[in-house]
């Protein structure tokens, strides 16, 4: 008998997330558990394929080939409907079959994971830096080494679920395994909690660390620093923690993915006749000539003096904005000069302020059609 199409027994598209296909297998397969259909072997048929079927879906290589094989890219491969299928279980129904088969450790769990918001400035994002973060986390308790049993004692077998972690309830026609209420999955009960974390196995405690900042970093990029997290429950591995990275404003340059970019004011004088100027960059400064006629709001594009990139890739470019400022304050000689400039100019109007007549030629045309 072939096999149906594993998209299919989900009832999902090819194209399904991780999340869809997680759900839509929670869906079948408590539907068809068993446990739930005793007399009816149909179920029993349809759960061992929906099984199958998110267990090649769910891996990333498996579902590659499948999507281009078929059944014949995975055959062998799978746990035969069902072979396997306790911790897979146990680990998306724990909340309603108590978490997973059999007690034990299931008590043990990772530490929460943490986040350390970062402010750099842009020259250490840009070179990379080494600073030292001080955060408020949760470490083992030293004194009962995460048992949060008093030193000399430990913790005793919960004589509500008998050290299993989990209570059998019976609901209807099928029983149902729950978290033990007494010690809320535990397993154990402490008799004799420990002086210092009082029987949690943790304490709250600054930690300073060192976090180095790779060169060309940008804002929301993350840095994990592995186990540096909360600690785990009940002797649990600690969680991690991220530094995300946030770039202050910088007063003279913005930044755009690997490129710079600023404003240069130059004078009226540079932006008619032309002249050389020293503009800033990171490295320090350097020359950029300005030809005459320049107008206002011209890039110039300094290659390679941006950014490099934390990820790799080519180093970005500088780009200069001229603003040509208007001279202010003038002396009775300069307005001297600038009116006979520009009694002069009136001749020559069309040819030295192209823009300016272009646009009051358009203005006359516009109001002329208006009245038309």
């Amino acid at each position: 008998m072939s096999k149906r199409d594993y998209y299919e027994v989900l009832g999902v598209e090819r194209g399904a997330d991780a999340a869809t296909l997680k759900k839509a297998y929670r869906r079948v397969a408590m539907k068809n558990h068993p446990d739930r259909n005793p007399d009816n072997p149909d179920a029993e048929n349809i759960f061992k394929e929906a099984n199958e079927a998110f267990e090649v879906l769910s891996d990333k290589d498996k579902r590659a080939r499948y999507d281009q094989y078929g059944h014949a890219g995975v055959d062998g491969q799978t746990s035969a409907g069902g072979a396997d299928f306790g911790d897979m279980f146990g680990d998306i129904f724990g909340d309603i079959f108590g978490g997973g088969r059999g007690g034990g450790r299931s008590h043990v769990r990772k530490g929460a994971d943490l986040r350390y918001n970062l402010d750099l400035s842009l020259e250490d994002a840009v070179r990379g830096t080494t600073v030292k973060i001080q955060i408020p986390t949760t470490v083992t308790c030293k004194t009962c080494d995460g048992s949060g049993a008093k030193k000399g004692t430990q913790p005793i077998d919960c004589t509500t679920c008998g050290g299993h972690g989990q209570v059998r309830m019976q609901q209807g026609f099928f029983s149902v395994q729950q978290t033990c209420p007494r010690c809320q999955g535990a397993g154990k009960q402490i008799t004799d909690p420990c002086n210092t974390c009082h029987g949690r196995g943790a304490v709250r405690e600054n930690k300073t660390l060192s976090v180095k900042v790779p060169a060309g970093v940008d804002t929301s990029d993350r840095i994990r620093l592995a186990g540096e997290g909360q600690a785990g429950e009940h002797g649990g591995p600690p969680g991690d923690l991220y530094v995300e990275m946030n770039v202050k404003p910088h007063k003279i340059f913005e930044r755009e993915g690997a490129d710079l970019f600023c404003e240069i004011p130059i004078s009226f004088g540079d932006a008619a006749l032309g002249g050389e100027l020293e503009v800033p960059t990171l490295d320090g400064r350097v020359k950029l000539k300005i030809p005459s006629e320049t107008q206002t709001g011209k890039l110039f594009r300094l290659r390679g003096k941006g950014i490099k990139p934390v990820r790799g890739g080519n180093v970005g470019d500088l780009l200069c904005r001229v603003v040509v400022e208007t001279p202010v304050h003038l002396t009775k000689r300069q307005k001297e000069i600038l009116e006979e400039f520009q009694t002069i100019q009136v001749g020559e109007g069309k040819k030295q302020s192209p823009k300016r007549t272009s646009f009051f030629d358009g203005v006359k045309s516009f109001i002329d059609e208006l009245r038309g």
